[in-house]
């Protein structure tokens, strides 16, 4: 069974929660729709090295979401030395908008941040990409999927992540994969699955064996393709665990998950051993 947190749990992390968002800035302008991200500033670089660069999508199925969910891991790593971004994009109960419009945007904000690398002070060869869910389809469409760029964006830039950490993602929208019935056959174009290539970024995965929207089976097979392209793919699979175990208010797992990719980033160079962070 899940843990629930404390109130004392809760204080703690709201309070580090202020202490880390430093910054709001709007990435794209669509009509009259302003799309913003939240900056979560390194607190120990009295250097001021460039930092990587840690983007983070929520979940909620293309349809809603927060940019809260995923708060707690910005807050994380931005105190390990990150600079983290927490991304607001289009969904259908706000903009009523599709899947393909919040792809747009999830490509759009990556390059919003490469592009102003100086101002953020992060090395635009160290991007991260993360999302929970749908905000995981997102996190790895941006390196696997060609289409789908807004018109307005600068192509020069690539949109592709460095390195991707995936919280129970939707990988697979083709026929009796999560989505199907909105993606239709653009599936081939859109679906992470079957878009895989030679060169995909370094990937690790969190899923839960009882996850109803995404049976266990799919992940296993996403990390064998990988593995085929000689790309990096980590699993990590959570007996008896359901879709979005790994959030903050199932706390013992969402400390489980984020140990295993704050050392999955390690081992890639984009942290240090140092600071030591207190997961809370």
């Amino acid at each position: 069974m899940y843990k629930k947190t404390s109130v004392i749990t809760l204080l703690a992390w709201l309070i580090c929660l202020l202490a880390n968002a430093q910054d709001k800035v709007m990435y794209k302008q669509v009509d009259s729709t302003q799309l913003y991200m939240e900056v979560y500033y390194p607190q120990n670089n009295a250097a001021k090295q460039k930092t990587p660069a840690m983007i983070f999508f929520f979940g909620g199925g293309w349809n809603g979401g927060s940019i809260t969910q995923l708060a707690p891991q910005a807050s994380y790593f931005a105190q390990r030395g990150l600079t983290c971004f927490l991304v607001d994009y289009r969904v259908k109960t706000r903009q009523k908008t599709s899947p393909f419009e919040s792809l747009k945007d999830a490509k759009s904000a990556i390059r919003y941040v490469k592009a102003h690398a100086d101002q953020f002070g992060i090395d635009s060869s160290k991007v991260i990409a993360s999302g929970a869910s749908a905000g995981g389809h997102l996190a790895a469409a941006t390196a696997l999927i060609e289409d789908y760029n807004e018109p307005t964006d600068d192509l020069t830039i690539s949109c592709v992540p460095d390195a991707l950490v995936l919280f129970n993602p939707v990988l697979d929208n083709g026929p009796g994969g999560y989505g199907y019935e909105r993606i239709g056959e653009q599936y081939k174009r859109f679906s992470p699955l079957h878009n895989i290539k030679s060169g995909a970024p370094p990937t690790i995965m969190f899923f839960g064996t009882e996850d109803h929207f995404v049976p266990i089976e799919m992940p296993k097979y996403y990390q064998k393709v990988m593995q085929r392209v000689n790309s990096i793919c980590e699993l990590h699979i959570y007996e008896g665990q359901k879709h979005g175990f790994f959030n903050y208010k199932y706390f013992d797992y969402y400390k489980a998950t984020l140990s295993k990719a704050d050392a999955f980033l390690q081992s890639l160079g984009y942290l240090k051993q140092e600071p030591v962070v207190e997961i809370k």
